[in-house]
């Protein structure tokens, strides 16, 4: 395993934290409020079945999407939340054809879908050498978060997630600075929740910037340099990511990528895969 590679477990190596729409009962179709936006083309509330559902429980416009005004769609990543709650939690039993469960399950899905975004930071944190010493911390909270999503659907609805995951975010910010301390002094820069909309960083050294939360929203990172930094909850909506190095990037996820916009020369991590809308 490389040096302070972040990204070292391959997609394939992840599968349970990875959506399988197969095997879920379209619960991010029918959990969720959409709000008709440039992201949305409708009004939606949280229980109510988008009008693109099939009984099948797939998208029946699931190539169409961005031309049909559901990009916010293509975006969303549920970390394997859908199929865990549909085939293990509920063993199978779908709302449709036992609606009783359609309340609790609905409740259920965003929660264990915020249990199943912890475990993929965690697992990558588990990959990080330069956060050796936090390595046995880092396990018993993988245990920890996993055992969480064993619980039973009536628990798990009633679970206290943030708790959690706020005792989750301190070691992964200790575990974010013992990485980008192994990146030059003086790149460091602090942008944690900056307001970086449609700023001008094309070509920028940002190895090991503390990018937490950084609003950049069009920003223009063609060809940045963005190894060591730290990218948790960065808004990455439209943010021209052409040529830019992401290798070594920490906690990034696939649902950044895919709100963002790039092309062939961007560098990945080897967890993650280039979205279809990227130009060629």
């Amino acid at each position: 395993m490389p040096e302070n590679d972040p990204s070292a477990l391959p997609a394939e190596e992840r599968p349970a934290l990875r959506s399988d729409c197969a095997n879920c009962f379209g619960l991010c179709c029918v959990a969720l409020t959409l709000t008709a936006s440039a992201d949305f083309a409708i009004n939606k509330e949280a229980g109510e079945p988008c009008r693109n559902l099939g009984d099948d429980f797939r998208c029946g416009i699931h190539t169409r999407l961005r031309s049909e005004g559901f990009s916010g769609c293509t975006v969303y990543d549920c970390f394997g939340a859908g199929q865990k709650v549909s085939q293990e939690t509920y063993r199978g039993r779908d709302w449709r054809r036992e609606p009783g469960t359609a309340q609790q399950m609905f409740q259920v899905f965003p929660v264990m879908r915020q249990l199943h975004e912890l475990l993929w930071y965690l697992t990558e944190a588990l990959t990080l050498p330069a956060a050796k010493s936090l390595h046995s911390e880092i396990g018993r909270a993988l245990d920890a978060t996993e055992r969480l999503t064993e619980r039973p659907a009536g628990t798990l609805a009633e679970l206290d997630v943030s708790a959690h995951r706020d005792a989750v975010a301190v070691l992964l910010l200790r575990t974010s600075e013992l990485v980008r301390a192994t990146a030059p002094r003086r790149k460091r820069r602090n942008h944690r929740g900056a307001d970086l909309i449609g700023a001008r960083l094309r070509g920028a050294d940002l190895r090991g910037a503390d990018l937490r939360g950084a609003y950049l929203i069009a920003a223009d990172l063609s060809g940045a340099d963005l190894r060591l930094a730290d990218l948790i909850g960065a808004d990455f909506r439209d943010a021209d990511l052409a040529g830019a190095d992401l290798t070594g990037s920490l906690f990034l996820t696939q649902a950044q990528l895919n709100a963002a916009k790039g092309d062939t020369a961007t560098r990945l991590p080897p967890s993650l895969t280039r979205p279809s809308h990227w130009a060629a």
